[in-house]
């Protein structure tokens, strides 16, 4: 705590926002450890007025920030990423305590976050367009100019990494940000990168940081000074700000829920196929858009892969992350654990076997398998956001595709196989933005580009080389010596 302090003293963020300067606001929401109930602090919460109030101040800062030599803005980028660096335990304790994050899963998110900085810090030094072909005389070029004003609205599930995924790439290109963090993790996902930029040098006014509750994002995507709008959430959230932002023509990048499988074939290590699923049923509760949200398993080795499973399910430790050495912290809140429940319910009313797992104390909701799952059980349609692992049969490759692909969503996919030929046929026939040969579904290196197809997303990508094309728009100039004398 007392480097923590050094780097975001409670005394600078309580009840504030963040808008180049740390200002008090009329409103403030209790900031809660899912694990205890305890109070660690409480933060301000951006209105509507607040919202119309930060996206004309980032407009008008925005056009410095991109006159500035290059060098200078990948400098910043640099800095923030040194400071992530230097308090890298501060940031942890935070994911972990607000998010209800494992330690390990807090690291590798903290080590993506900085990695996003990174491969950020490059951009500004890149090239940005092309030469065209054009007459003699004439000079025509493409090239990429900053969309203005992104606003970001981020999620609790991985809430640093998810705001700096999109935060740290549209500032290096030139824009300025206005985030809203989901106010459940504001700290963690907001207000620590509004301090690491902030010691970095970023110019006052390009990065504000409102958390905040519907009528704030509302008004972010209903400003007419923003130019795009980076989403991170749920499916029906994520229709709901599509519409609003076609409403208003604006650019707009969803990045939603899922209903990932992992197809397990019979050539399949089945130790390495069910750590696999392990990792990809229960890292962070479940509580991820590219969770393994379906095993389809050959039946040839199906029964041995579920007896297993269940074997490990039953001894993984549930509670408090802060405190233990877990495998599994808590979910976020009371409506999430509701939804858990409703869907194990309704699916072992639907035939459904629970082989174990079920229940769930506060927060903690045990490692749960759920066998003789139809493609009608809510359990194979619905996402559920939580440590539940279906296991499903299939008999033939081909019968593994039309598993695969019965759902709306198209994010993740994974196969498992010792036959990379055999996964390769499987791959050509799979519905989904993200796809891993010989791994689970849970994967992210910020340099690839990260998108869904469906309900998924609106089939934009961010992360890599697709960062240029999510937050600039192409420009064509043209140059010569003297106007043409045209015969009209």
């Amino acid at each position: 705590m007392s480097s923590l302090e050094q780097m975001l003293p409670m005394e600078l963020w309580s009840g504030r926002l963040f808008t180049g300067q740390w200002i008090s606001s009329g409103a403030n929401r209790p900031v809660f450890e899912p694990a205890t109930g305890c109070e660690l602090g409480s933060v301000a919460m951006a209105d509507a007025q607040v919202v119309c109030e930060s996206v004309k101040i980032a407009k008008v800062a925005q056009d410095s920030w991109y006159q500035l030599p290059y060098e200078k803005r990948a400098e910043i980028l640099r800095k923030a990423f040194t400071i992530g660096e230097t308090f890298r335990e501060e940031i942890v304790y935070w994911i972990v305590r607000e998010s209800g994050s494992t330690r390990a899963k807090a690291e590798f998110e903290l080590s993506v976050s900085l990695k996003s900085l990174q491969e950020a810090a490059a951009l500004p030094a890149r090239s940005q367009g092309e030469v065209l072909p054009a007459r003699a005389g004439r000079l025509s070029i493409a090239r990429r100019r900053p969309l203005g004003v992104v606003g970001v609205i981020s999620p609790f599930n991985f809430p640093l990494y998810l705001a700096m995924r999109a935060v740290a790439p549209a500032l290096a290109v030139g824009n300025s940000v206005v985030l809203k963090p989901d106010p459940r993790t504001a700290v963690c996902g907001g207000l620590i990168i509004a301090r690491l930029f902030e010691l970095a040098g970023l110019p006052s006014g390009v990065l504000h940081v409102l958390p905040g509750e519907g009528d704030a994002g509302a008004a972010l995507v209903s400003a007419p000074e923003v130019a795009m709008i980076q989403f991170t959430g749920s499916t029906a959230a994520g229709r709901k700000v599509g519409e609003a932002a076609g409403k208003h023509l604006k650019k707009v990048s969803l990045e939603l829920g899922g209903k990932n499988s992992l197809i397990i074939l019979d050539d399949a290590d089945i130790d390495i196929a069910v750590a696999n699923a392990v990792w990809g049923s229960y890292l962070h509760q479940g509580q991820i858009c590219m969770a393994t949200g379906r095993i389809l398993v050959q039946r040839g080795i199906y029964d041995q892969f579920l007896t297993r499973l269940v074997k490990k399910a039953k001894t993984m430790q549930v509670g408090d992350p802060s405190k233990e050495n877990v495998e599994l912290g808590p979910i976020i809140n009371q409506q999430q654990i509701d939804n858990i429940k409703r869907i194990v319910r309704s699916a072992v009313e639907a035939g459904a076997k629970l082989e174990v797992g079920g229940g769930h104390e506060n927060l903690f909701f045990e490692a749960t398998v759920l066998s003789n799952v139809s493609n009608s059980n809510p359990a194979f349609k619905e996402e559920i956001f939580g440590p539940v692992a279906v296991v499903i049969p299939f008999d033939k490759d081909d019968d593994a595709c039309i598993l695969a692909n019965d759902t709306e969503y198209g994010l993740s996919a994974g196969v498992i196989t010792s036959n990379v030929g055999r996964a390769m046929k499987i791959a050509d026939c799979i519905n989904s933005g993200i796809l891993h040969i010989n791994d689970q579904t849970v994967n992210d290196e910020v340099v690839n580009p990260f998108g869904g197809t469906g309900a998924s997303g609106n089939g934009s990508s961010v992360g890599g080389a697709s960062n240029w094309e999510e937050y600039t728009q192409w420009q064509w100039l043209t140059v010569q010596s003297e106007a043409p004398l045209y015969p009209l």
